[in-house]
């Protein structure tokens, strides 16, 4: 398949996305609003010639904060503007950014070419910048014709994923080639791209950015002193975060199995997508005595499970649990970031199903930093033995500070990457 095929194709695609927008706009009503945006109108507006960044949803928002603040601290003079396709990723630029007034924000249109230009003509950047794996043909080719450089940011692309991507070799090589920086997390990575067609010299191997995350030091003293009114202090506190469909009902049938042991355990459950917030409750509430983080009702020494139906705050929570589970895992999803609660010196548990974190995960697991288990039964054993031995939780937790540490420098990197660009 060649880039004009792949138009046609979504053109004719249209009335499907219309149909996929409506049904997700019935579990989130926010889905509804600001469609114009997706096909380039009533963009809001932009302050032209700085640097667009692309980070599609809630995950790769954060991830990109970082190297956001960086830019904005390197470049003093030039504004940023930051594009996502979710109403979650949207509310979550809109956090953390909210006092920032060179920082931009609108939805990025739909991979249409008149829709893509649309939004290059507002917002004319300098520099494209795309977090992870969002490849684009329609809106990277738009950039080359204007001479915008592209680069991909924190790169990650499982053997799965290269696999589909060649087997459109006539629409990827020709987007890759297009493309002047793939900033990659590892040498196995920056292989493949190669191989798919990226021009070697424009490929780099600079490591993880999230492992260049810094902990605010009031972090733990906010969640201590919490506990403290939680009177749970001594209390074990756990947590099973990023969660998807199909997860729950293992998270909750092993703290029923942990419950037997330790009588006292409070679950913080943490569901990945907004929406599925209410469902989970009723699961919860169905089983356990359970309170709603976004209610503000204490928790109490009888509440059995906390839902974390928050945004903008899983760094809290896992500063609040003693133990992490990171979800995504249990089920084939990939997995989600299991440095965020490492680099809170906390023991990590996930699923097996972690492709798209297979290095980061080998690492954290060589270090005895990481637990993998495959079912409740597992996932209650080992939060029992962690919390049956501390010094075996401590030590865990250190190894993950550890290979945090030992991994750092990956932003430096990138900016370094990015500037070579501005200046070009």
């Amino acid at each position: 398949m060649n880039r004009t095929l792949y138009t046609l194709l979504f053109h004719l695609g249209l009335p499907l996305v219309a149909l996929r927008l409506y049904l997700r706009s019935r579990k989130a009503p926010a889905y509804a609003r600001r469609i114009a945006e997706r096909f380039g109108l009533k963009l809001p507006p932009l302050q032209p010639g700085g640097i667009w960044v692309h980070a599609v949803s809630v995950g790769e928002s954060i991830a990109a904060a970082p190297m956001v603040r960086a830019l904005l601290q390197r470049y003093p003079q030039l504004p940023i503007t930051i594009t996502c396709m979710t109403p979650t990723g949207s509310e979550r630029i809109q956090a953390l950014f909210a006092n920032e007034p060179r920082i931009q924000h609108c939805y990025l249109p739909y991979d249409l070419p008149w829709a893509a230009a649309r939004f290059l003509e507002r917002a004319r950047p300098q520099l494209a910048v795309i977090m992870e794996t969002e490849l684009w043909p329609n809106h990277i080719h738009q950039c080359a014709r204007r001479g915008i450089p592209v680069a991909l940011a924190n790169a990650r692309l499982s053997a799965r994923s290269a696999k589909g991507y060649a087997r459109f070799a006539g629409l990827t090589r020709p987007m890759l080639a297009e493309m002047s920086l793939i900033a990659v997390q590892t040498e196995t990575e920056a292989e493949r791209f190669r191989q798919l067609g990226a021009r070697p010299e424009c490929v780099q191997v600079t490591g993880s950015i999230k492992f260049d995350l810094t902990i605010d030091a009031q972090l733990p003293v906010r969640a201590r002193a919490l506990r403290e009114e939680w009177q749970a202090l001594q209390r074990p506190v756990w947590i099973a975060a990023s969660t998807h469909e199909g997860e729950d009902e293992v998270i909750l049938a092993a703290h029923r199995q942990l419950l037997a042991h330790h009588s006292d355990a409070l679950l913080m459950l943490v569901p990945r997508h907004p929406e599925r917030f209410n469902a989970v409750h009723g699961l919860c509430a169905a089983q356990f005595s359970t309170v709603r983080r976004s209610g503000g009702a204490p928790v109490t020494a009888d509440c059995q499970v906390l839902l974390g139906d928050t945004m903008g705050e899983l760094l809290f929570l896992y500063a609040l649990a003693d133990i992490a589970f990171v979800g995504g895992s249990l089920v084939p999803n990939g997995g989600h970031n299991l440095l965020e609660p490492a680099a809170l010196a906390r023991p990590v548990l996930s699923g097996p199903h972690l492709f798209n974190f297979l290095e980061i995960a080998a690492m954290l697991r060589e270090a005895g930093a990481l637990c993998e288990v495959d079912d409740a039964q597992g996932l209650a054993a080992e939060v029992r033995r962690l919390i049956e031995l501390p010094s075996d939780a401590l030590k865990m937790g250190e190894a993950g500070v550890g290979v945090m540490r030992a991994n750092q420098g990956a932003l430096k990197r990138l900016l370094d990457g990015l500037g070579n660009l501005l200046k070009a």
